[in-house]
Parts: C-alpha cells; sequence; structure tokens
C-alpha cells in the first residue's frame, strides 16, 4: 500500500467510526457480484460476517445494498447490465428477491433477522411516505433487526431516481441519526490521481471538501454499478455537511474501518445536523420545475424566515403536482431555493402576481396561502 497523503490528524475522526453506536453500512454492485454478472456469495457472506460481529458488539447497522439489477443478470440468461429501462426494472425485480434471500440465510446463521426496505424517491419527499420511512427504520434498528436497504428499481423511473445508492446512503444516514456512514466499493478510498496510474496515493484524511478541489475524479462507475467517484464524494458532501463522518474505502476493508483503522479515506464531518425534512427536500428528488420570482420575494426567500406567496412569482416552467420539489430562481438566474410546491402547476398561472385576499376572493378559500410554506422550503448551499 502506497503511503496516504494526510491533510490532518485523523485520530479523533476515525476513533468516532470505530465507537458509534448506530452506523450505516453503504456496499456497491462491483463489490458483490463476479465480472459474469453473478452475485458474489462469498463477498456477500464476509460482509456479512463483519457486520454480524459489530452487531454483537451492540452497534445498531443499516445496510445499505447495491446490487439487485446485477443479481439478476445472472438469472436472466443477460450478458452484461441492460441500458434500457424495463429490462432494467425486469433484472432488478428477478435479482431483489435474490439478493435480500442471501442476506437472510447469511445473517440468520448469526442468529440475526433482516428487514427489507425498499424505497424510491418520491417516498422521501411526500410528508406521509417520509415519515413512514423513518418511523419503520426505527423500529426495526429497536427490535435488533439489520434493515438491509436498497432503492426499489423494479419499479421506478428516471424522473423518480435518486441516481444511485451512494446518494441514498447518506439520507438514510442522516434519517436514521447515525453516527458514521461507511461507503465500501472497489477501490481503498480516494486517490491523488487515477490509483491506476504510477505513484498515486491515498488520501488518508479530509477535514473539508474545499481541500480535494483539485483531485481529478469520475463519475463512471463499473460495468455491473452505477456510481463513479463522483457520486460518492456528492454522498460525503452530504453526509459530512449535516454532522455525520465518512469512511470510503475497499470493500475488503470493512473490518478495518469499522475498527476505525487507517484504511480508505476518512472524511470529517464539517456541518450541523440539520432537520431530516429539510435534508430530504434538498436532496431526494429531482425537481420537477421551477418557480421565478421577482426581487422582493427572492430576498424574502433568502433571509429564511419568509414562505413564498403568489404575489412574489412572475411565472413557472415545468408539469408539477402539489406537493412536488420545485426551484425557486432570482431575476438574475440564481437558484436560491428548493421546496415543495402546494400546488398543481396547471392552478398557478391564475394565482401568479396577485395578493392572497384577491385570491380568497376571485378564486374561494384554499386559494389564499403559500405557495411554498417555509417549513417545506431549502436554502440553495446549504
Amino acid at each position: 500500500m502506497n503511503s496516504p497523503v494526510v491533510l490532518r490528524d485523523p485520530v479523533a475522526a476515525r476513533s468516532a467510526v470505530a465507537t458509534a453506536r448506530r452506523i450505516v453500512v453503504k456496499v456497491g454492485s462491483s463489490s458483490l457480484t463476479r465480472p459474469d454478472g453473478h452475485l458474489d456469495l462469498d463477498a456477500l457472506r464476509s460482509l456479512v460476517d463483519v457486520l454480524a460481529l459489530r452487531h454483537a458488539e451492540g452497534t445498531q447497522v443499516v445496510l445499505v445494498t447495491s446490487g439487485a439489477i446485477a443479481a439478476g443478470i445472472g438469472p436472466l440468461g443477460l450478458t452484461s447490465r441492460p441500458r434500457d429501462l424495463a429490462t432494467m426494472q425486469a433484472a432488478a425485480s428477478v435479482g431483489q428477491g435474490l439478493l435480500v434471500a442471501r442476506y437472510a440465510e447469511a445473517f440468520a446463521k448469526r442468529h440475526i433477522r433482516v428487514g427489507q426496505i425498499l424505497v424510491t424517491a418520491e417516498d422521501t419527499v411526500r410528508r406521509l411516505r417520509y415519515r413512514n420511512a423513518q418511523r419503520s427504520l426505527s423500529r426495526l434498528l429497536a427490535l435488533g433487526v439489520v434493515p438491509v436497504v436498497n432503492e426499489n428499481d423494479a419499479v421506478t423511473t428516471d424522473e423518480l431516481k435518486f441516481g444511485d445508492n451512494d446518494r441514498l446512503a447518506a439520507l438514510v444516514s442522516h434519517l436514521v441519526h447515525a453516527d458514521a456512514l461507511v461507503l465500501l466499493t472497489d477501490v481503498d478510498g480516494l486517490h491523488d490521481k487515477s490509483p491506476s496510474q504510477p505513484g498515486a496515493q491515498r488520501i488518508a484524511y479530509v477535514g473539508h471538501l474545499a481541500e480535494i478541489a483539485d483531485v481529478p475524479v469520475t463519475a463512471r462507475g463499473s460495468a455491473v454499478g452505477t456510481g463513479g467517484m463522483l457520486t460518492k464524494l456528492e454522498s460525503v458532501r452530504i453526509a459530512t455537511g449535516s454532522g455525520i463522518p465518512v469512511v470510503l474505502t475497499a470493500a475488503r476493508n470493512a473490518a478495518a474501518a469499522l475498527a476505525g483503522e487507517d484504511v480508505g479515506t476518512m472524511f470529517a464531518a464539517t456541518g450541523r445536523r440539520a432537520s431530516s425534512r429539510r435534508l430530504w427536500i434538498a436532496y431526494a428528488a429531482s425537481v420537477r420545475g421551477r418557480l421565478y420570482l421577482d426581487e422582493g420575494a427572492a430576498r424574502a426567500v433568502r433571509g429564511g424566515r419568509a414562505s413564498l406567496l403568489p404575489a412574489g412569482i412572475v411565472r413557472s416552467d415545468g408539469d408539477f403536482d402539489a406537493g412536488d420539489p420545485v426551484e425557486l430562481v432570482a431575476p438574475d438566474g440564481v437558484v436560491v431555493a428548493r421546496g415543495l410546491v402546494g400546488f398543481d402547476s396547471g392552478e398557478l398561472p391564475a394565482m401568479i402576481g396577485r395578493q392572497t385576499a384577491e385570491l380568497r376572493a376571485k378564486l374561494g378559500a384554499g386559494y389564499d396561502r403559500e405557495v411554498v410554506h417555509r417549513d417545506d422550503l431549502v436554502l440553495a448551499n446549504r
């Protein structure tokens, strides 16, 4: 192993992982499948051994696992990961059952139960579904169960996807109030250049993501996965920015990472924990539209304490339903916030630019309220 590039003292951050009482571990498809696309049972069982030991020590463990589509490749007789949505959904449908069954068998040998949680991005931005997800995960952990979480690739569509399980893992970490997040992949952490290049050095510790702004990363994943290093750093940004330290390392180093040893890259927590709902609004789903504001409304929204009223909107774009995430755009074109809109896109044209009293008189009760309530609004870059 090459000597790491040490940016700061990593001891305290790694100690936090070693002593974490609730931890989220995410494993990628490339770490769970063989080159021919079949599920690698030896790799899966090795990971379960590590997690079961930590569970036996009293730590609550949530496993976010990729691999459903990859696990379905072999049984369906496919030669590679499918590219069209329908075949990906079919592979996920076949593979998801196989994947969770293997996890259940492996954990059962260690007298640990698992509970499957399949989610889509929409589950996390709708108020009731969001609360149900939080309630289910919390109860499973209280009962000593290891939740096995995956995106519901069998039914999800492109516009309702998280995009990758790295981002899902960061959001779940915040949702369950985890003490640490461990991202397991096929490389041992972040390097100062491509690990395949001579002289590449592992970066052992990152105190803030600004310190690695010049490090080249790729968005390309493996042949059986979807997320490259870029998606992992986005996951790191979400987690560390909300107070959760992250370790990024190779799956073979899972035990060492959980023990706080010097493997992979340790990312220190940099922010304070925000409300779970605000974090999910900010990151959980793709926006469905845009609301363009006048200068007064943009200034009020930027102040962080104001809801968006119809009078402050000059136009809207997109096809969205009430409850969908939308972006709020200032006159200079800068996105100032994201929020959950209170009306359908078809209702807004008649409301734009009007005062609430006028709307009440012309359209009736129910139209004299906020378009985006401040409780459902998250400022950009926060």
